[in-house]
């Protein structure tokens, strides 16, 4: 029997079901968060974020897409009690608005760092002490022994981590067995793309609508074109719906 043939042929029950084949979406031995978008979870192996992984998100410079893409699963995380730690964020963590996507203030870590070399020392710790529930480390530049490290680190943990790069760095190498681009679309929308995964070549975007929590009952999304409709001057519902008032001392 020549090797074609016998790879053709079905696998017994209890084997088949602990062969991975290369055309089939990757399996991950590590418990998941979903995602808050089924679209995106059938797509992740295992359908969601892996936990005791390195996930590598890219995103451009100018907006924080990683709090669209990531609040949902965030929130639900939390859920268990513990916290969410965050290390060397470019900005101040907008606490009204992390509590719209169900992040209470008094699970929120913030840690400061001036350095890259800062942020990965303080990344490690926390992982070692394996008590978040989720770990955000925003990364403007790392080299691959850093990520590989980080990795390592998060193996045989139970919470999420998640490095934070720029778009620019989507041609280096890295050891995250998950790589997301995620890119502003049309209005409140996320296009996403994996750029690396378990499984096959993931091929397109997809297109995900996120808006906001605290602005889902002031810009509801118009089912036909999928445009978004501000609602008439006299019915607001939302402080942005109303005009603000300059008090000046």
């Amino acid at each position: 029997m020549s090797s074609t043939t016998a790879a053709r042929l079905p696998l017994p029950e209890p084997l088949a079901t602990r062969v991975w084949r290369g055309s089939d979406l990757g399996h991950v031995d590590v418990p998941v968060q979903r995602s808050g978008w089924a679209q995106l979870d059938a797509e992740l192996p295992g359908g969601g974020w892996p936990c005791g992984s390195l996930t590598e998100i890219l995103v451009p410079r100018m907006p924080l897409l990683e709090w669209r893409l990531l609040g949902p699963a965030l929130g639900q995380a939390l859920r268990g009690g513990a916290s969410l730690v965050l290390v060397g964020p470019p900005a101040v963590p907008y606490l009204p608005g992390l509590q719209c996507q169900g992040i209470a203030p008094d699970r929120l870590v913030w840690v400061r760092s001036r350095e890259v070399t800062q942020s990965l020392w303080s990344a490690e710790q926390v992982l070692r002490a394996g008590s978040a529930a989720a770990l955000l480390v925003w990364l403007p530049t790392c080299r691959a022994e850093a990520l590989r490290r980080l990795h390592a680190h998060a193996q045989g943990g139970r919470g999420l981590l998640f490095a934070v790069r720029p778009e620019q760095s989507r041609s280096e190498s890295s050891a995250a067995p998950l790589r997301v681009h995620a890119q502003p679309g049309s209005p409140w929308e996320l296009r996403v793309r994996l750029l690396k995964r378990r499984g096959p070549a993931h091929e397109g975007e997809l297109r995900l609508a996120s808006i906001p929590g605290g602005l889902q009952a002031a810009l509801p999304v118009a089912p036909a074109q999928g445009a978004v409709a501000l609602r008439s001057p006299g019915e607001p519902r939302h402080a942005v719906g109303r005009t603000a008032r300059l008090h000046v001392a």
